[in-house]
């Protein structure tokens, strides 16, 4: 990203931007355009719901934790009409709610289901393929919009296949560059929709973006070095291939988990089948302060645990593993997360480390110690 910034209007810009947008169709597993926004996920958010929606339009959003909060609050300031569904903050999406709630919509009066497919503040990741495979069955029209935020190049993540109509994904998770990209990758059917959608929009509207993007550049100016990062990003991504890049996680979070199981403590997601590769969060026990717990970590060994959102404020904190992360690295965060459970007095059993790090190098694969001798 260190590099001089160059007109975005020339030759070489071009290059750079047909590169980024191309290799972002890989990442999201799409045939179709990805827009990218200088914003932060939130603007990429909004963008999807003023691409597709008209005033008034019912939305039907799942609460998951404190970022489908956001979903609901984007959604209402623009004017939609949203039929929050109440979920207990440990689950993701509920198939079942899904099911309920647009069977007994025979008018098909729901314009769009709006889904957070890894919930950061929870750790509990929604079944995107079995939503759609409802949304399927009932034959409900409605758009299916999915957060990805937390999950894009970290969780196996299909766009064409689970045929979602618009992902949202931020920069500075999966992809690894700080903060200031947004990203929707869009279906034809929401292409479709955003030909009759009467939400106003300018800096956010699509068809602008997609007329500069065929010949690599944009309608205004473009964050140029996060780009250069995307790009390199992308590289990465490509050499360790994503089936690795997701097993990798997969691995990490249930060594994270195994952990958090032998310290004797709670993981905030309570369905197997939900558990996020991206991070875990756990559950401090009652009368001890999870932010107390994380101000003595960071002020003892200089790391920052994620904290409690929302509803768990207090309750819980998170522990991240996505990104360009390796298992030297997730073994020293959980010392430091056993550390300070034993500086903040926080009851646990000792031994999680050790049973993350029995997950991550199985006995079969260790080797014999050598012979002691003079």
């Amino acid at each position: 990203m260190d590099r001089p910034v160059i007109d975005h209007r020339g030759p070489e810009f071009a290059k750079l931007g047909k590169e980024v947008l191309e290799g972002m169709r890989a990442i999201f597993r799409t045939s179709g355009p990805v827009i990218i926004y200088p914003s932060s996920g939130t603007g990429a958010c909004e963008a999807s719901l003023v691409n597709t929606l008209s005033p008034g339009d019912r939305v039907l959003v799942f609460e998951t934790g404190h970022f489908s909060g956001i979903w609901r609050q984007a959604a209402e300031r623009v004017g939609l009409n949203v039929e929050y569904v109440p979920g207990n903050w440990r689950r993701g999406a509920s198939p079942a709610d899904l099911e309920a709630r647009l069977g007994s919509d025979p008018q098909r009066t729901f314009k769009a289901v709006v889904v957070v497919h890894n919930e950061t503040s929870t750790g509990a990741t929604s079944r995107i393929a079995e939503l759609r495979h409802i949304m399927n069955r009932l034959r409900h029209p409605a758009l299916l919009i999915v957060d990805a935020i937390s999950s894009l190049a970290c969780i196996d993540y299909r766009h064409d296949e689970w045929e979602v109509d618009v992902t949202v994904c931020g920069s500075q998770k999966g992809l690894m560059v700080p903060p200031g990209l947004g990203f929707n990758a869009v279906s034809e059917k929401a292409l479709s929709a955003n030909k009759t959608a009467k939400l106003p929009r300018s800096y956010w509207d699509w068809q602008e973006i997609l007329k500069h993007n065929q010949a690599g550049f944009f309608p205004y100016t473009p964050a140029t070095n996060h780009l250069y990062g995307l790009r390199e990003a992308l590289l990465m991504l490509h050499e360790e291939g994503l089936p690795n890049v997701f097993r990798r996680h997969d691995r990490h979070g249930e060594a994270t988990r195994a952990a958090v199981r032998a310290w004797g403590l709670a993981i905030v997601c309570e369905e197997p089948l939900e558990y996020s590769s991206s991070m875990t969060a756990v559950f401090t026990p009652e009368g001890h302060n999870a932010d107390r717990l994380r101000e003595i970590v960071l002020e003892n060994f200089d790391m920052s645990l994620g904290a409690g959102l929302g509803k768990l404020a207090g309750k819980a904190f998170r522990i991240g593993h996505l990104g360009s992360f390796n298992d030297l690295m997730l073994a020293g965060t959980l010392s430091g997360v056993e550390m300070g459970l034993r500086f903040a007095g926080v009851p646990h059993r000792d031994g999680g480390v050790m049973a993350a790090l029995d997950h991550l190098v199985p006995a079969s694969t260790k080797s014999e110690p050598a012979p002691v001798g003079r």
